[in-house]
Parts: structure tokens; sequence; C-alpha cells
């Protein structure tokens, strides 16, 4: 454990990777929405964790037990480096960005083809996440059928690729948090009345074409977006308070029919084409919140 004691009076607190249909620019819209009260928090699908940043940037965390769940083996392996050892993560994080450029980029991408991939050590392997992501192009993470990350590099002059203050910030409000590489279905073995889920999982596609459901290997549409319906169900009938990030969209409007459904306002960042950027609507689904 390397953590630093707290470097400065940190006042705001921010995902350390970009995530395709993170929060960031929606939580003015989402917080007014959240429960006032609640026990403890999960996030089951973190992603970014612009959720979790924002609770505990306005001390709504405080005291309280935090569960961060992904099944991104690699994603979660980043948040436990940020949280226990985020002194040697910077460290590789600046010698990545010294070496960076367009050969040194697709070197770093190939370390999954290895066959020693899974020898290297946490912080190695979280550095190749981080630096990946910033710069890769959008910051997507995709993978091909094998599991190999497979994103082009972006066109950015000048990355961001170690900023020091963020990890060490992200790495204090980790301290108090338990980070499981996990099955959002595992929520239901510790979630109890009263505790607050907030599920934002792989968007149901707008378009037969606009899926973008490949953060991980596995595909999330219909047979797996009723799952997460089921599991919503099951944790509203538990006493538990649900809220749910969804697209706009017949299905799953019809999905959650019996629940209370109100529309936000996103931008739309992926698209590459201008034309395709601007004000979508969004859902946001509540539970019985009590």
């Amino acid at each position: 454990m390397t953590a630093p004691q707290k470097l400065s009076n940190f006042t705001k607190y921010q995902p350390f990777v970009k995530w395709v249909g993170g929060k960031r620019g929606l939580l003015s819209q989402i917080i007014p929405l959240i429960p006032k009260e609640f026990n403890n928090y999960f996030e089951p699908f973190v992603g970014g964790g612009a959720m979790f940043f924002e609770l505990y940037s306005l001390g709504f965390l405080k005291d309280k037990k935090v569960y961060l769940f992904d099944i991104n083996t690699e994603l979660i392996n980043a948040y436990k480096v940020v949280k226990n050892n985020p002194i040697d993560l910077i460290n590789n994080l600046n010698e990545l960005k010294k070496q960076h450029s367009k050969e040194f980029y697709y070197e770093v991408r190939a370390w999954d083809r290895g066959e020693n991939f899974l020898k290297r050590s946490e912080v190695e392997r979280a550095s190749r996440f981080i630096y990946l992501n910033k710069t890769c192009f959008n910051g997507l993470y995709r993978v091909n059928s094998k599991g190999y990350h497979n994103v082009p590099i972006g066109s950015y002059k000048n990355p961001n690729i170690c900023d020091e203050e963020v990890i060490y910030s992200a790495s204090e409000a980790l301290q108090s948090a338990i980070i499981l590489n996990a099955s959002y279905k595992d929520v239901l073995k510790h979630a109890s009345k009263d505790d607050f889920v907030y599920f934002d999982p792989p968007y149901y596609p707008l378009t037969q074409t606009s899926s973008f459901t490949s953060y991980s290997e596995f595909s999330f549409l219909d047979k797996e977006q009723k799952e997460l319906f089921d599991v919503f169900e099951e944790l509203d009938k538990n006493g538990c308070k649900v809220i749910h990030s969804n697209s706009d969209t017949d299905f799953i409007k019809e999905l959650y029919k019996e629940f209370e459904i109100k529309n936000i306002q996103a931008n739309r960042f992926i698209n590459s084409k201008g034309s395709g950027r601007g004000k979508i609507s969004e859902l946001l689904i509540r539970s019985n919140l009590g």
C-alpha cells in the first residue's frame, strides 16, 4: 500500500479515465433525482465512475459503504491500482508519456496479444490501460472477438496521459470503496433495504447500426437488458432505491413501464460526423425511492 497521505484539500474528484457514455455532462440533471437518504451505495457498471466521484465530492457518501463493480477486468485492475498504488502508477505513466508516438501506441496496444500479458504487474497493466484510454480514438474501450484491444490511435497533439492531481484525488476517494471485478448481478448478494443502486449499463441501441456494446467482449442487447430489468425489479422488491440510465427507445420504455421514467438531455459525442452530434434524449428510470 503506497497511497499517499492527503496531499491537499481536494474539493473536486473526477474520473481518471474517459468513458463512452460517461455521465459527467448529465450530473446536474441526475443528482436532483437521486434518493435524499440512503444507506450503502452501489455502482455495478462503474465505467469511468462519474456518478461515484460526484457523490463523493458532494459529501453524499460520507461514512457509507461503497461498492464499485465492473466486468471489465483491466478497468477494475486500474481502479485497484489507483486506490492502492498511485505513486508507482504515476511513475509508470510518465515513462509511457516520454515514449509516446504512433509506433509506440501500437506496440503497447499489442501487449494483450502476448502470452505473458497477465503475468505483467498490476501497475504495468493499469498504466497501459490509462495510456491507451488517453491516446486512443475518442477514449473508446473496444475489444475484438478474441478480447484484444483494437481501437486506433487518436489525433491528439498533446494528450494528458498523466494527470497527477486527478489520480491522487481519485485514490483518496477510492480508499473506502470495495472494488469488484464482477457481474452487475452480484449486486443481489450485497445490496439491502434502503441501499442506493445506480445502473449505467451499455445502452440499448437507438438503431440496429448504432450499437456500441463491446466495452467488454460480451454483448448487451435484448436478452441482457431483460435480465437487467429482472435484477432492477428484484432490488425494488427488496426495498432498495434504484436508478437506471438508458437510451430513449420504445423497447426500454415498454420494459420499465411500471416504473417512473424521466427524460434528460445528453450530448452525443461518438459520431465522427459533425451532423451526428448534438442533443439527444435519454431515460432515467427510478424505482420507488421512498
